[in-house]
């Protein structure tokens, strides 16, 4: 898909105010480390994740969303009763049943003729949400929208090291599909487009994009089934890196035909971020350049759905995009679903 008239204006995002190492949540699991025998730092060595930040207790998805829009809406110098659809985008979700979108529409103040609503496909949902805002704006159906992500881990991290402790019968082998879920962090990322005609606004050209779907893949990343109260998530980590970064293969040979744009023209990738083993083999298979990534991993961790956008936003905010330059949104998610993005600095 290529796009003719659609804007990025600005990114928000907001940052969790309590940071929490690696080496504390092994602390805490110290009696199954001495057990299973496994060697401090561990976490930090396989993933490359030092920190991650979560939220005071309490912060629901929806507060951490509208901070960041709020954000976004200011940096971009767009009223709130100029968005026409606003959509969230995280995997977590403050309740089934309204929408989330709901309360940060409610909490910013947009307006009654506002489309909202939620949209959710694991840690691919804020550039799912990219691509079905820019067909509206693309096809006259709205001129001005607004995305935004709140990701809150603290339930998962919290169940996942109380489980990995009341487990009496683990071993070094059923431990490891636990690990994956002790990578995620929290944040929040939102992000106002519209028209590239609305008062010259836009920062950056949305190009294309390209998507891709493995689902025969679906076991390998599973979380607990709705309602049944478990926020447990059963990762094999190796079997999946192997099949995402497989599918992101031939999602990037699409990309390139696509939007016909050489590798070498790319002067930035900003990818989903997983982990450091991740990073390294999928800039290997798809042949591009380590130097031209950027990284957030060490200090925010896996952060779900806001976690490529976020990077972009950071990357962007400390000046590596100037005009003329090009950027890739890379994306990965369980499922296995691929979604790469192609953007254009103004």
């Amino acid at each position: 898909m290529i796009y003719k008239s659609v804007c990025l204006y600005e990114f928000g995002y907001e940052l969790p105010p309590n940071v929490v190492s690696s080496d504390d949540l092994e602390e805490r699991m110290a009696d199954v480390y001495e057990r299973l025998k496994l060697p401090r730092g561990r976490l930090e060595l396989m993933s490359g994740i030092r920190e991650r930040r979560f939220w005071n207790p309490g912060t629901k998805p929806s507060r951490a969303a509208a901070m960041a829009g709020q954000k976004a809406l200011t940096a971009s110098k767009v009223n709130a009763d100029e968005i026409e659809c606003l959509i969230f985008t995280s995997v977590s979700r403050d309740m089934m049943e309204p929408a989330t979108a709901a309360f940060v529409h409610n909490e910013l103040g947009l307006p009654e003729k506002c489309l909202l609503f939620d949209l959710s496909n694991a840690c691919l949902g804020f550039l799912n949400g990219m691509i079905m805002l820019a067909g509206m704006i693309e096809s006259g159906q709205v001129n001005k929208g607004l995305i935004v992500a709140g990701e809150t881990a603290e339930g998962l991290v919290e169940s996942t090291i109380n489980a990995v402790l009341a487990d009496k019968t683990i071993t070094r082998k059923s431990i490891k599909v636990s690990f994956a879920s002790l990578t995620i962090g929290s944040g929040a990322v939102a992000l106002v487009m519209g028209r590239d005609d609305n008062g010259g606004k836009g920062k950056a050209r949305l190009v294309g994009g390209v998507y891709r779907a493995n689902t025969s893949q679906n076991h390998l990343c599973r979380g607990g089934d709705i309602g049944s109260g478990n926020t447990l998530m059963s990762t094999d980590a190796e079997e999946l890196l192997k099949q995402g970064v497989d599918t992101a293969h031939t999602t990037w040979h699409d990309f390139k035909n696509e939007l016909d744009w050489p590798c070498d023209s790319i002067d930035r990738f900003f990818c989903h971020q997983v982990g450091r083993a991740h990073a390294r083999l999928l800039f290997e298979t798809l042949s591009l350049d380590p130097e031209k990534g950027f990284e957030t991993l060490d200090f925010l961790g896996n952060v779900g759905s806001v976690s490529a956008p976020i990077t972009m936003a950071m990357g962007v905010e400390q000046g590596l995009l100037e005009s003329g330059r090009r950027a890739a949104l890379l994306g990965i998610g369980s499922g296995i679903n691929c979604v790469m993005l192609g953007i254009e600095f103004m």
